[in-house]
């Protein structure tokens, strides 16, 4: 009887071994009809390279089972018929002749006009949120039983418990606000044990992450927010995961990873951005840049291998797709393999030609970020293909300018000044898109010293320049943190008026000082200018050489003109307006469009106040 009990025992282990399941299926479903035919679908499971897989559904052809490293991931290649219809393709897993698993794998139809959506532009101002910090609107999901719990709000480093909910609860603020475009810091998962709430390190790149809510509150975000005109920018990351993706402790392949058989010591990016364009550069620096790690806990993707490649590029389209987005922000674009980055964007805007995609490349030289726009013709051939790049070297060149002393035979403003007269290096400077702040920064109220002349010009110049603005949450209430400039997780604070029990609401103007408020009203005012007036959008951008501390720009349109006077002075300018006659041609009046204010141009001088800016439109 011993025995029996035994072999019992036995017969239950082994069929407890060799029972078979699968884990994970990327992308979990797919569309008919896409400009692209070909599908990769990833499938993670123990041991199911021991199994052969068969499809038979009309249009779609399994061309290539592919076997890697690992015996616990399949990739499946599938090649779909444009007629194809939509509908659920059985998945026949066998080993020998007998089906081990089945799978139904869904074939959804596209919505109608996918592959038109317009993409944000040059007529859209956008507004930056890193979800954590904005609003609690679900406390419920603060702490989920599968993540680590690092929900503290008495912690900068830790999680506030910002979520998808708190966005949704305040897009009548946004909407109100006047910005039309909102680029959230990225809601996929980043289970991470700490440093988690940016979300730079993912987890699982087809799963928003519990604590930001559900796959299905992000969409309900997106269609809520494009009811209201209001497009939404994902924010995306290629070049690293977070070290707790499922990957990690199972490859796909050794290579999946740089330096992966080094995780615990891996070596680090030089961040040397130049080297990529330096045609003096020895390989081994470049690959230093292109494949060292950002930091132990963000392992380095690599590109190169084709069905990683793919994994990335599906993802991103999956997403635009599913989601109903209007626009992608890469986050460090350059870092990632060049081959690879050229083939992401292109196989995004082949699928969805007046799409945006913007990328980051954290370079205050336009000669290196130029080289990363669609329509560059670099020296040394390479060619990209992304429509858009983060504006760095203006962003630095104006806040330089604003905050830089008089010098002998100098100008403050020069370094602005030169700056925007380096656009001729730009295929597209108008698709820039130009900031005073951003999430990785000080906020632009600590960067001028918390001088409000000074952040008004910054104001001033962001709204009367080329490109698409965007604005931080927070910025629009003199949001500072001056302690701690270089804590990353003191400078994304919480949004005032987010959890309950704040004292002091931001989206309701309570408990704000007469200043914040002032600037929330600017920055609203600034947001429907620009938003309603196509010389602020499209105009031809004039500016003059900066003289006696002053510097003048105009947006020149067909119907209607702008004129921005920025003075730095530390007492009242009077303005000879005859330098100026060639633009503003045969108007006669002006009229600040913050104050209501009009002035004479006929008069022939215009005084500025001390340390201010000006914008005024033309008549």
């Amino acid at each position: 009887m011993k025995n029996i009990y035994i072999n019992l025992i036995l017969l239950l282990l082994t069929l407890g071994v060799n029972a078979q399941k699968i884990e994970k299926v990327e992308p979990s479903f797919w569309w008919v009809g896409m400009h692209n035919t070909e599908l990769q679908i990833l499938i993670h499971g123990d041991q199911i390279s021991e199994l052969t897989p068969s499809i038979d559904y009309d249009g779609v052809v399994l061309q290539e089972t592919i076997k890697v490293d690992s015996p616990n991931y399949l990739f499946l290649n599938l090649s779909i018929d444009p007629e194809t219809s939509p509908g659920d393709v059985l998945i026949k897993f066998k080993k020998g002749k007998k089906t081990k698993l089945t799978y139904n794998y869904s074939l959804k139809q596209r919505a109608v006009g996918s592959s038109e959506r317009q993409g944000f532009d040059n007529t859209d101002v956008m507004y930056l949120v890193t979800p954590d910090r904005f609003a609690n609107g679900d406390p419920s999901n603060d702490s989920v039983k599968e993540t680590y719990q690092d929900t503290d709000r008495n912690d900068a480093a830790k999680r506030h418990g910002g979520d998808i909910q708190g966005i949704r609860d305040h897009l009548d603020y946004i909407e109100e606000m006047g910005f039309t475009s909102l680029w959230i810091c990225p809601l996929l998962e980043s289970n991470q044990p700490e440093y988690s709430y940016h979300g730079y390190a993912i987890t699982d790149y087809y799963k928003i992450d519990p604590r930001y809510g559900s796959n299905q509150d992000y969409l309900d975000l997106v269609k809520e927010a494009n009811k209201r005109g209001i497009k939404v920018i994902m924010d995306q990351v290629n070049n690293h995961n977070g070290r707790y993706h499922y990957w990690t402790e199972d490859l796909p392949t050794k290579d999946w990873y740089h330096y992966a058989d080094q995780k615990n010591d891996p070596p680090y990016t030089n961040h040397k951005r130049t080297v990529l364009a330096d045609p003096y550069a020895p390989k081994s620096e470049i690959v230093g840049y292109t494949d060292g790690w950002f930091v132990d806990r963000m392992p380095d993707l690599n590109q190169s291998n084709e069905l990683l490649a793919n994994y990335l590029i599906q993802n991103s389209i999956f997403w635009i797709e599913y989601a109903g987005v209007q626009g992608i922000r890469q986050d460090t674009y350059s870092y990632a393999d060049p081959k690879f980055s050229n083939e992401w964007s292109a196989a995004i805007m082949n699928e969805y030609p007046n799409f945006n995609i913007v990328g980051e490349e954290w370079s205050v030289n336009p000669a290196i970020v130029a080289r990363w726009q669609a329509g560059k013709v670099n020296a040394d051939g390479f060619v990209s293909s992304s429509p858009s790049m983060m504006d760095f070297p203006n962003q630095q060149a104006i806040i330089n300018s604003l905050n830089k002393g008089v010098e002998p035979w100098k100008n403050s403003f020069d370094e602005a000044y030169e700056m925007l007269a380096n656009d001729f290096l730009y295929p597209n400077p108008s698709n820039l898109v130009i900031f005073l702040d951003n999430h990785d920064m000080a906020r632009i109220f600590d960067q001028v010293n918390e001088n409000l002349g000074l952040y008004n010009m910054g104001l001033i110049y962001l709204y009367t320049m080329r490109g698409i603005p965007q604005v931080y949450y927070g910025t629009e209430i003199l949001m500072s943190y001056p302690e701690n400039p270089s804590d990353h997780g003191k400078l994304r604070i919480d949004m005032p008026g987010g959890w309950t029990g704040d004292e002091v609401n931001a989206f309701e103007g309570v408990g704000l000082s007469e200043e914040a408020l002032q600037a929330q009203n600017t920055i609203k005012t600034l947001n429907h200018l620009r938003t309603e007036h196509k010389a602020l959008q499209t105009g031809k951008l004039v500016h003059y050489i900066p003289k006696d501390e002053t510097y003048v720009m105009f947006r020149v349109g067909e119907e209607e003109s702008f004129m921005s006077i920025f003075n730095k002075n530390e007492e009242a300018y009077v303005l000879d307006l005859s330098r100026f006659k060639e633009t503003i041609k045969e108007n006669q009046q002006a009229i600040d469009v913050l104050t209501g204010k009009v002035y004479q141009l006929d008069q022939g001088t215009i005084e500025i106040p001390a340390t201010s800016a000006l914008m005024l439109q033309l008549k």
